[in-house]
């Protein structure tokens, strides 16, 4: 079947029929829910990811304290891992606690 400039289809002008296309052009963005825009330790960006990570999102959460302070998980376990004795939060002097 040819299609002409007005979208009739059809050879017969007295049993063209109208034809209809319809394009969907899909966009999607997220957002985490936090008031901070920025890590407290690596300083990248909360939509973003942390230095060590490639992808945002799930290969790269944020992670909550029981003080509310949020980090990339990447950041604050490297955090932590460098803190001998007592892990603290970075940004308050308390025990570091993940919120649960």
């Amino acid at each position: 079947m040819e299609m002409d400039r007005l979208g009739l289809v059809g050879q017969d002008p007295k049993k063209r029929k109208w034809a209809f296309w319809v394009l969907w052009h899909a966009a999607a963005s997220w957002t985490w829910d936090v008031q901070d825009e920025t890590c407290g330790i690596c300083r990248m960006a909360f939509d973003g990811c942390c230095p060590d990570c490639k992808f945002p999102g799930n290969d790269c959460p944020l992670i909550w304290g029981a003080c509310n302070h949020m980090f990339h998980l990447c950041s604050i376990l490297k955090w932590i891992n460098s803190q001998t004795p007592q892990a603290h939060c970075p940004m308050f002097c308390r025990e570091w606690q993940f919120k649960g």
